[in-house]
C-alpha cells in the first residue's frame, strides 16, 4: 500500500511538472495571437474609411486625371484589341478577358476579367470603344453604349478585418485560459486535489472559432454599411464567444 501511494505521489508530481511546462507556452501562443489581433484590428478603421471614400469619390477633373494614385474616378476612353472568353485563376472559371489597344495608362494596360454571361459579354467586340473607370491604380468598371459592369478588387473587405480580428481574439482567449488550467492543475497534482475537465473543447470544434465570425462578418456586409456591420459583427459574434469562454472557463474546477 505505501509503495501504490509513493507510486501515485510521483506520477502525480510528474503531471504537474508537465502541466507547468504547458502553462507558459500557452501563455507565450496567448501573447502572440494578441499581438496578431491587433495587428489585424488596427486595418479596419482604415479599410472602412477608403470603402467609404471609394463610395463617395467623385469624376477626375483637370490634372488630377493625370497622376496614377489620384482619389478621383479616372475615366479613360480606349479602343478593345481583343474580347473573348478565356479561363482564368488556379481553378479555370470562364470569364470574358477584354484588351485595350496600346497606348493606355495603367492599369487600363491590364487585362479585364468581366463575366462570361454578363450584358458586356455579348456586346463588347474588337475595334469597339470602351469607357474604363479607375481608382488609385485600381479598375473599377467598364462601360459601353449605357451598359456598365463592376470589377472586382473594390475596396469592400472591412468586415473582413473585423471577422478575422474575432478569430484570432477569441483564440486569445482559450490560450491564456489553457495556462491558468494548467497553472491551476499543477497546483493541485502537487497539492494532491483532484482535477476534472467539465467542458470538452475538442478538434471537432476548431473549425467554428474560424467559420462563424467569417460568415457573420459577411452576411453583415451584405445587410449594412461598413461602420454598422462592422459593430453588429461584433455584437453577433459577442453573444456566441462570451458564453463558450464562460463555459471554457469551468474547465478546470476542482470536484
Amino acid at each position: 500500500m505505501a509503495l501504490d501511494m509513493t507510486v501515485q505521489r510521483a506520477m502525480a508530481l510528474g503531471r504537474a511538472r508537465d502541466e507547468r511546462m504547458r502553462a507558459p507556452a500557452w501563455a507565450v501562443l496567448g501573447l502572440i495571437l494578441l499581438g496578431l489581433s491587433a495587428a489585424a484590428g488596427s486595418r479596419i478603421s482604415g479599410a472602412i474609411a477608403d470603402e467609404e471614400a471609394f463610395l463617395t469619390a467623385r469624376p477626375c477633373v483637370g490634372t488630377e486625371a493625370a497622376r496614377g494614385t489620384e482619389v478621383c474616378l479616372r475615366t479613360i476612353r480606349a479602343t478593345v484589341l481583343s474580347a473573348q472568353n478565356a479561363k482564368s485563376g488556379p481553378k479555370g472559371a470562364s470569364v470574358f478577358r477584354i484588351r485595350l489597344r496600346a497606348p493606355v495608362p495603367t492599369p487600363a494596360d491590364q487585362p479585364f476579367n468581366l463575366d462570361s454571361n454578363g450584358d458586356l459579354a455579348y456586346l463588347v467586340k474588337p475595334g469597339e470603344e470602351v469607357e474604363v473607370t479607375t481608382r488609385r491604380g485600381v479598375q473599377v468598371s467598364i462601360r459601353q453604349d449605357g451598359v456598365s459592369e463592376t470589377l472586382p478588387r473594390l475596396p469592400d473587405e472591412a468586415t473582413m478585418y473585423v471577422g478575422l480580428t474575432l478569430v484570432v481574439v477569441w483564440t486569445t482567449a482559450p490560450a491564456f485560459i489553457a495556462a491558468f488550467g494548467g497553472a491551476r492543475r499543477a497546483r493541485c497534482h502537487t497539492s494532491g486535489r483532484p482535477v476534472t475537465p467539465r467542458v470538452g473543447f475538442g478538434w471537432a470544434k476548431a473549425p467554428a472559432v474560424v467559420i462563424v465570425p467569417l460568415a457573420v462578418s459577411f452576411l453583415c456586409l451584405t445587410l449594412w454599411d461598413a461602420w454598422t456591420a462592422a459593430a453588429m459583427t461584433v455584437v453577433i459574434w459577442a453573444l456566441i464567444a462570451f458564453p463558450a469562454t464562460y463555459a471554457a472557463l469551468r474547465w478546470d474546477r476542482d470536484e
